[in-house]
């Protein structure tokens, strides 16, 4: 039997073409490509902030000791003009030097009390001496600041602090800051680039990564279609580096699709002996039938003139139809035992049971030698409408099969929290291949007389009690039935 092809296979695999950031290695691979980001430039952000925090401290260090010595000293502008210890300002802000370069590494700038830029050695204001003036609002509140402060010159990043001479006149100082920002700007370029590296890295580890780790799951895909497509042998097959969530998927899904081709052979099983049933139960009731209609018609057409005729059709015509009766009940009854009805259970005396049925045998047959061992009294939790069937029926069986003058013996005796019932005949037995169908429905060896029901209703009504019935015979070593019911039975 081949199933239908599950319609969410294709969709399954069109999603995965048309979106595969909805796939899950997908998702994996940006989920690590972005915590490795963010890592990045969290790393890239805190050297940076420390490197640029390090690189100020040592220009605003500098700027603060030249600060403290000029305060320290209680010079005035003239006193510094004359003093020869200070000739490296000279080579600061003289003509000619790098003081002329706009954009000086340092500046060193005397401004008066209304800000405006003064000489120094004698020397007029130079274009950075006077831009750092301009770009000082407040010299009085430069000088009062303990940090040095950011300011802009020529369009230049500058650490600028200021101090007061003993003469009124205040001192400014600028060190350049552009060597710090562009440090910091190709150090941001080296972690950006060196960061962008690793994210591909990772990508592309990541990506072979899971790919060999959810082999696994591709596998179970592909085993799903094909059970799909009705191969229900298909099974998920181990990986070597299969991790222990896959693992426990693998093993609960092959143990589900066991179940699942276990269900489905049970079924086809069940159907097929469904069909066959029901065609023998067809066949049966048909010969019953065709017999009633016959004599119908012959009398219909006048055929039945003689009264003995008449009263011999009318006797066909009744066993014909309890015999359609009786098969009818059969039927019923294992519909019912199929069905697993709800027993009575209480304690019924099987010996007593085995006693009666043998003196009702004895009536039916006089002529037959009939042994019963079954003596005192054997309790069993059971039903005893539904024991009583099972004797009748096996009873009946020898009935059926076996010469009139057969021995019979009906046993009965308790072995290992059991009891066990046995009724065995010396007729001529079965053949082994007609022994392993005698409880099928239906089932007459040889083609012989009844309804082929018996040993059937006799197997459900044991099975329903939870125990278990065994047959043993041979051609020409009669036939032995023991049923082995539980001493304290319940149902299955």
């Amino acid at each position: 039997m081949r199933f239908p092809k599950a319609p969410w296979f294709p969709a399954l695999h069109l999603s995965r073409c048309t979106h595969g950031v909805r796939s899950l290695r997908a998702q994996l691979t940006l989920a690590n490509v972005a915590l490795l980001a963010l890592g990045i430039v969290a790393a890239t952000a805190v050297s940076v902030m420390g490197m640029r925090y390090y690189l100020l401290d040592q220009i605003d260090a500098g700027l603060v000791k030249t600060r403290n010595s000029l305060s320290s000293s209680q010079l005035t502008l003239r006193q510094i003009d004359s003093l020869s210890v200070l000739g490296f300002l000279h080579d600061r802000v003289a003509p000619g030097t790098a003081a002329e370069d706009p954009r000086p590494d340092s500046i060193f700038a005397a401004v008066d009390s209304r800000g405006e830029p003064v000489g120094i050695l004698g020397f007029k204001p130079t274009d950075a001496q006077r831009a750092l003036a301009a770009a000082v609002d407040d010299p009085r509140a430069l000088t009062e600041d303990t940090e040095p402060h950011d300011l802009t010159v020529h369009g230049a990043a500058y650490r600028a602090t200021a101090t007061r001479l003993a003469d009124g006149t205040y001192i400014l100082l600028a060190s350049s800051a552009d060597a710090l920002h562009q440090g910091v700007g190709k150090a941001v370029k080296l972690d950006l680039t060196i960061g962008t590296l690793l994210l591909a890295l990772l990508a592309c580890l990541t990506m072979f990564s899971v790919r060999r780790r959810m082999r696994p799951l591709e596998d179970m895909v592909e085993t799903s279609s094909a059970i799909a497509e009705g191969d229900l042998t298909r099974r998920v097959p181990s990986s070597r580096e299969a991790t222990l969530e896959v693992e426990q998927l693998r093993l609960a899904l092959n143990s589900m699709l066991h179940q699942v081709e276990s269900a489905h052979r049970t079924r086809e099983h069940s159907a097929a002996q469904l069909r066959r049933f029901v065609a023998d139960a067809s066949h049966e009731l048909r010969t019953p039938l065709s017999a009633i209609r016959g004599y119908l018609q012959l009398y219909d057409k006048g055929m039945l003139n003689d009264p003995a005729d008449r009263k011999r059709a009318w006797e066909r015509v009744l066993a014909e139809a309890d015999r359609m009766g009786r098969l009818v009940d059969e039927l019923l009854t294992l519909a019912r035992l199929d069905q697993q009805p709800e027993l009575r259970f209480r304690n019924v005396d099987v010996s007593r049971l085995v006693r009666e049925a043998a003196e009702d045998f004895r009536v039916q047959q006089p002529e037959r030698p009939v042994t019963v061992g079954a003596e005192g009294t054997l309790l069993v939790r059971a039903d005893e409408s539904g024991l009583r069937q099972v004797l009748g029926n096996l009873l009946g069986n020898v009935r059926t099969h076996t010469p009139a003058d057969v021995p019979v013996r009906l046993a009965v005796e308790r072995t290992d929290g059991a009891v066990r019932l046995c009724v065995s005949d010396e007729g001529p037995g079965l053949r082994p291949e007609d022994s392993a169908r005698v409880f099928d429905r239906f089932f007459r060896a040889g083609g012989g007389a009844g309804s082929g029901l018996g040993l059937a209703i006799v197997q459900g009504v044991v099975q329903a009690h939870g125990g278990e019935v065994a047959v043993r015979t041979a051609p020409g070593e009669g036939l032995a039935v023991t049923v082995t019911l539980p001493a304290g039975a319940t149902p299955p």
